[in-house]
């Protein structure tokens, strides 16, 4: 954290290690590795920021035979042996994810009916996997990925988009492995943790369609490109429904989730004195909003008028959006801890971490920020203003320079967003 270091700052940056920790693919991954008694081969593709990092936990624990190719993030490679690891762009596609992804799915189609693909997929696997569907080029698809990603579209809205904008979303990679057997390992970072949501669900059936994807394209007032709109309003061919032969023989292990490193977080905290509260780990809605929102919550608790009483430790997980007004740098997790300093106006007692748990808030370098009641003077001194830095979705720039950024690399695992605020009255 580029600040000078404090009990509660230190605290919050062990709870968000642990969260970490929690979810890391060495740890969670092995237990699920299958029995392959008669099976032919097993083959492992897979996309995602924690896929290469899945890829190595399951070299390191199979003992036979074992081939297939992994797609992470450029800077989130992890070496292996007999699992060929590449890296492309994210969140916007590029050529590298488009030439792994075609290569993905010609293995799937190459399988026998003796055969297991072993799908290791995380959150960031919708941008990694990226065939555009037939009319559609990856400019295309470049252009609706940025549209979507400055809207304020929920993940499950914007991945409803993508799957029907993809030749291998929503479905349709296991439909391709068809007769083979399907395994797929998942680390959740989305609310609700639903599979069909996670990387844009390439091997589970999809329950939305055409029709939602153009409504939330009408919702947000998204501009698309001729191609786009043409493959939205007259698409041929629905994506893999719920019992659809093809997806028979795929099944789905979630091997990582959100509220497992909300708890360890929480373990961290009782042992430092603190009561935790968890509120949830799908907590979604507008970043710089919820922030405003829990800067009461935590004045509430502070001062006795909201349960539970004396050292308290809230905790919660989701995934928020930030829609883009301005030209500044940021993410959603910078911006929620900017706004709620705003709203707490250096309130004593209280103190807050926000970070996203692979590393990367937004497009920096930074996992996140953390906030205490000197944080708005100590960047007014700097002759910032917090405020109109908040308004440009500039919070990177005024944590870069008052304090406060959290950078941790890559953490090479993804189980969306943490925040904890430390409460002491």
């Amino acid at each position: 954290m580029n600040e000078p270091p404090g009990k509660p700052h230190n605290l919050l940056e062990d709870m968000f290690h642990a969260a970490v920790e929690e979810a890391m693919p060495r740890t969670c991954v092995p237990t699920f590795l299958p029995d392959l008694g008669g099976i032919g081969r097993l083959v492992v593709v897979g996309a995602g920021k924690a896929s290469a990092a899945m890829a190595r936990a399951v070299e390191d624990n199979w003992p036979g035979p074992l081939e297939g190719l992994v797609v992470t993030r450029y800077g989130y490679e992890v070496g292996c042996e007999r699992i060929e690891i590449v890296t492309a762009a994210h969140p916007v596609p590029d050529a590298a994810g488009e030439r792994a992804a075609r290569r993905i799915l010609d293995i799937a189609r190459s399988l026998g009916p003796d055969d297991m693909m072993l799908c290791l997929i995380s959150g960031g696997g919708s941008a990694l996997l990226a065939i555009p569907a037939d009319g559609l080029t990856l400019a295309d698809k470049q252009d609706v990925n940025r549209a979507l990603l400055r809207s304020g579209a929920t993940i499950g809205e914007m991945n409803c988009v993508r799957k029907h904008l993809s030749a291998i979303k929503g479905g349709r990679l296991a439909a391709a492995a068809h007769p083979a057997r399907v395994l797929s390992l998942l680390i959740s970072d989305v609310p609700g943790d639903d599979p069909s949501v996670i990387a844009s669900g390439p091997t589970v059936p999809d329950v939305t369609s055409y029709a939602d994807a153009r409504a939330i394209v009408h919702k947000y007032g998204i501009v698309l490109p001729a191609s786009v709109r043409t493959v939205l309003e007259d698409a041929q061919e629905e994506t893999p429904k719920p019992g659809d032969p093809r997806l028979a023989n795929a099944e789905v292990r979630l091997v990582a989730q959100p509220r497992a490193s909300l708890e360890a977080a929480a373990r961290v905290a009782a042992k430092a004195g603190y009561t935790p509260c968890i509120l949830g780990d799908a907590l979604e809605g507008e970043a710089r909003a919820l922030g405003a929102e829990h800067a009461v919550l935590a004045r509430r608790i502070r001062d006795g008028k909201e349960p539970p009483a004396g050292r308290v430790a809230v905790i919660s997980g989701g995934e928020t959006t930030v829609f883009v007004r301005g030209d500044g740098r940021g993410g959603r997790n910078s911006e929620y801890v900017l706004a709620m300093a705003l709203a707490l106006d250096g309130a004593a007692g209280i103190h807050a971490i926000a970070c996203d748990t692979d590393g990367v808030d937004g497009s920096e370098e930074n996992a996140g920020a953390a906030i205490g009641p000197e944080t708005l003077a100590r960047g007014a001194a700097r002759g910032l203003d917090a405020r109109m830095m908040l308004d440009r979705n500039d919070a990177y720039s005024f944590f870069e320079k008052a304090g406060g950024l959290v950078v941790s690399g890559p953490t090479f695992t993804n189980v969306n967003d943490f925040r904890a605020i430390l409460i002491d009255p």
